[in-house]
């Protein structure tokens, strides 16, 4: 399947010719809508992320960080946002320590190397003591899928399959129209998870 996100130019950044920020929203929004839904026992395990740069305000931010990815497990709950953590481990967050409207704002700053350095200092002070979100299926665009709930944050990201290893994300904020869009590839093999193993074969840090 053609998709237009990844109309990219070879530095990785989307093609500026033509698309505003308005219309790479659209156009992505479009090409999510045109995938499968999936359902939530199929994303059990850990997922490699990246993100979509679709014109929001995140594009670049969470990869600036080192966001890994997540994980989501059998009982339908998630570690919503796993960050590198060294050389060989993760970090699971908990985002209700974020201040979402403060982020938006600056969110140039979240692509500079001291916000990098600062929230490598601060990790573990912002370590999740368990899973911070529920799978669930949810309608959006008229059709029902898998989505995220975060607990303590209006945030929900909506879940669509491109094939049997890779699915699209559409992170949706209450009150904001942007979408964060992200893309999650499956990871096979167990990775040390900081504070424990997440169960799931190739290594992520190859």
């Amino acid at each position: 399947m053609s998709c237009a996100w990844r109309d990219l130019d070879q530095g990785g950044e989307p093609n500026r010719r033509t698309k505003s920020p308005v219309r790479e929203q659209q156009i992505t929004l479009e090409a999510f809508r045109s995938l499968a839904p999936i359902e939530p026992r199929d994303l059990v395990g850990l997922w490699k992320g990246r993100g979509i740069p679709a014109g929001h305000p995140f594009d670049g931010v969470l990869e600036n960080l080192g966001w890994f990815g997540k994980r989501f497990t059998p009982d339908m709950r998630a570690d919503a946002l796993l960050f590198r953590l060294g050389e060989r481990r993760l970090v699971a967050i908990d985002p209700k320590w974020i201040p979402l409207p403060l982020a938006l704002r600056l969110h140039v700053l979240g692509r500079t190397r001291v916000a990098k350095n600062l929230f490598s200092y601060l990790q573990r002070r912002l370590r999740a003591r368990g899973p911070v979100a529920s799978l669930k299926m949810r309608v959006f665009g008229g059709i029902e899928s898998s989505a995220m709930v975060y607990d303590h944050q209006p945030i929900v990201d909506h879940f669509r399959r491109i094939d049997e290893h890779t699915i699209m994300g559409a992170m949706t904020i209450t009150g904001d129209e942007r979408i964060y869009f992200f893309e999650l590839d499956r990871v096979d093999e167990p990775c040390r998870l900081d504070g424990g193993i997440s169960s799931v074969g190739h290594h992520p840090f190859q």
